[in-house]
């Protein structure tokens, strides 16, 4: 597999870290998926993490580069859980 956008072959990495830049979640897909759809499997695998995040603490923050587009994220999120959005922000 080969993805003509990021010129790789083969596997995508991807991976979320926290604010101090430590890795908390990974995640691999061949190259030929998109990194929106990327995001996305490595976030519904780690749901829990979300879920259990305490009501009281703020939102989290996901940034992401100009391969991301945030409203295609936010409405496929939407359909594995309808309350995530109120955990984290792009």
């Amino acid at each position: 597999m080969f993805c003509f956008y990021n010129s790789t072959n083969a596997i995508k990495r991807h991976l979320a870290v926290d604010i101090l830049g430590f890795p908390f979640s990974t995640h691999c897909t061949q190259a030929n998926i998109s990194d929106d759809q990327g995001l996305i499997e490595m976030l519904t695998i780690h749901i829990d993490f979300f879920k259990s995040k305490p009501v009281e603490l703020p939102k989290m923050t996901i940034l992401l580069d100009n391969g991301y587009h945030p409203d295609k994220l936010e409405a496929e999120l939407v359909l594995v859980d309808p309350e995530i959005m109120s955990e984290i922000q792009f």
